[in-house]
């Protein structure tokens, strides 16, 4: 087992899309151009194969294969965070395996929630702390209720916690008192981070040590000056630069979807490109509304 607990997690992560070639392939080259741009940008590190990742399209295979490219174009100061959440704890625990041997730093692992009835505090709890005592990397939670249907309970956290391999928690409920109810019950160590661009100054004001955000594919720039002014004390300036991007956020996250982020990345000159079956593009009408979002973000 991995101890984790001397790896910060504090700054912006983009959460990584996967780039599809005109086959419905995964585009390694398109993957590394678009990590290379982010190179440039002051981020801590990078999430793959997250929601945007679309890692429900894609196989444990592709999954892999997707962290292996994206390790092979990040310098070993940034990290490499890998969604390897399965269904099963077998799974879980063998694809997070696959991701340490592909480069990955920490894995991030999403709540099970097929069955949803079934899926308890206890059958959580007990879940997670099988995966981190197997795991040869540190594990972070992945909270993401909007599409798992699964709000994992403050009280969960706080147990699982006390675990030396689990390091934190993504956050994307959107919740901020609950994000700071969970720093505030949680070990001084425990990392807790926001999945949401639109409550990143709110999430850092309660506690939060960063960000893993959508929004950061296209507005690592901002994002990073955000940080800076409130590590400054300069929460105007700070809060300004939130209130501009909330707008954008929601368009990439809410209102469009992976699509809308394909789409933004496209826009900046990034490569975006096709979502995977069954996700359908944007219709011209809302790419033009996205547009025009981006603009009065200024972020175009």
């Amino acid at each position: 087992m991995s101890q984790g607990n001397n790896v910060s997690l504090a700054g912006i992560f983009p959460a990584v899309p996967t780039p599809f070639n005109a086959a419905g392939g995964v585009d390694s080259d398109r993957l590394r151009s678009n990590l290379e741009c982010l190179n440039a940008e002051p981020l801590s590190g990078y999430l793959l194969q997250g929601s945007n990742g679309e890692f429900v399209l894609l196989d444990a295979n592709e999954r892999v294969d997707v962290v292996r490219a994206a390790r092979a174009a990040i310098s070993a100061e940034r990290l490499l965070i890998a969604g390897s959440g399965m269904e099963s704890t077998l799974a879980t625990m063998a694809l997070t395996n696959r991701m340490a041997e592909a480069g990955a730093d920490v894995a991030l692992v999403v709540t099970p929630h097929y069955f949803k009835g079934a899926m308890t505090a206890a059958a959580l709890e007990k879940h997670y702390r099988h995966v981190a005592a197997a795991a040869p990397l540190p594990i972070m939670l992945y909270n993401v209720p909007v599409f798992t249907g699964i709000d994992l309970p403050v009280e969960t956290v706080v147990n699982l916690a006390t675990h030396a391999n689990i390091i934190g928690i993504k956050d994307s409920s959107g919740n901020v008192g609950k994000l700071g109810l969970m720093v505030r019950e949680t070990p001084d160590d425990f990392q807790v981070l926001t999945g949401s661009g639109s409550t990143f100054l709110p999430s850092l004001a309660v506690g939060a040590v960063g960000g893993m955000m959508a929004l950061a594919n296209i507005a690592a720039g901002p994002l990073a000056e955000l940080l800076r002014f409130f590590r400054q004390g300069d929460v105007e300036r700070a809060a300004e630069i939130q209130r501009r991007l909330i707008a954008p956020n929601k368009a990439v996250t809410a209102k469009f979807g992976v699509a809308g982020v394909k789409a933004a990345l496209d826009m900046v000159g990034g490569c975006g490109g096709p979502v995977r079956s069954p996700l359908l593009p944007l219709q011209d009408s809302e790419r033009n509304e996205l547009r025009a979002i981006l603009e009065a973000g200024g972020l175009l």
